[in-house]
């Protein structure tokens, strides 16, 4: 069973289904290391004067991307952020660690995933930045269904991420519905039938 890090899923599953293999999706616990880098972001910004303040809120998505994939350009204006504060600087270098951490072990032998896991878990407890603490405390609840997603890596709840999605749209954009059966069949016709063309004219 593919699930996200929810403990009150993962405790139901397990009663109803005995003892399955549980695997964590990959985005849901790789998000607490991205969750972790924006709260140190957020928390050393307010320190920044505020033209430096106001741009550092707009490199987040660069700050999550991987740094081989940036451009000569940004990582110009990344680094310029990264020098006005140490604990930034140290929580890019840790999301760094941990992108090359997943993608050495999507690739290598699945019994080094535990080892090179705790030596993370090492690297993050050395730099004592207590966002990073909170993010692989997460982690180390979750180890073995962590490590699982690497023995199992073509399992993953994409597909009923994106039937989720697709029905809060339908309920957000119809402004809710008093009826359920009627907002049942809006979500049965919008996911069975959404590629044929029912257009007039």
């Amino acid at each position: 069973v593919t699930m996200d890090l929810s403990q009150a899923f993962k405790s139901a599953v397990q009663k109803a289904l005995g003892k399955p293999v549980i695997i964590a999706d990959s985005f849901h616990f790789s998000r607490y290391i991205y969750w972790a880098l924006s709260k140190v972001r957020i928390r050393v910004q307010e320190q920044f004067h505020p033209y430096d303040r106001k741009r550092c809120k707009r490199i987040r998505g660069l700050l999550y991307k991987r740094k081989k994939a940036l451009t000569p350009a940004e990582k110009i204006r990344i680094q310029h952020y990264l020098d006005l504060h140490p604990d930034l600087q140290t929580a890019y270098d840790i999301k760094e660690a941990y992108q090359a951490w997943f993608d050495t072990n999507k690739r290598k032998e699945r019994r080094d995933v535990r080892q090179t896991l705790h030596d993370f878990y090492q690297l993050v407890r050395d730099t004592h930045l207590p966002e990073f603490i909170k993010a692989i405390g997460t982690l180390e609840r979750w180890e073995t269904e962590i490590i699982n997603a690497f023995i199992y890596p073509h399992l993953s709840n994409g597909f009923v991420e994106g039937i989720n999605n697709r029905t809060k749209v339908i309920k957000r954009t119809s402004y809710g519905f008093k009826n359920f059966s009627r907002f049942r069949a809006k979500i049965l016709t919008q996911h069975f039938i959404k590629d044929f063309d029912i257009s007039v004219g």
